[in-house]
């Protein structure tokens, strides 16, 4: 199970801390991933982290301005998101996947993740 929490009202430039809080699940073998959906737009895929070697993944569209990170003791995973601008606008959604994530293709899919959160909102106004 995954529970997002951090999501809220930022003005252009401004930063936000993403949670997901993980439970129910195996640590050392998971993957955690953060997607957005803006209104009228289809879910895309921003960023990814595999709890074993931590390696991670990052859509062009955050790269640079996105970090994602995990705390292992806490069994929390963070996506930290600075210099926001209107387009960040969505719905965050956190998703868990009970094996490791390959990064081999431009995007991660959703299909791979089967547990998902209920969502935050980030609002960016300019």
């Amino acid at each position: 199970q995954v529970v997002e929490s951090g999501g809220g009202l930022v003005q252009t430039g401004g930063s936000l801390r993403l949670s997901c809080a993980v439970s129910g699940a195996s640590w050392d073998d998971y993957a955690i991933g953060w997607f957005r959906q803006a209104p009228g737009k289809e879910r895309e895929g921003i960023s990814c982290i595999n709890t074993d070697d931590h390696s991670t993944w990052y859509a062009d569209s955050v790269k640079g301005r996105f970090t994602i990170s995990m705390d292992n003791a806490k069994n929390t995973v963070f996506l930290q998101m600075n210099s926001l601008n209107t387009e960040d606008t969505a719905i965050y959604y956190c998703a868990g996947s009970v094996h490791r994530i390959e990064f081999y293709s431009p995007t991660i899919q959703q299909f791979e993740f089967q547990s998902w959160g209920q969502g935050t909102q980030v609002t960016v106004s300019s």
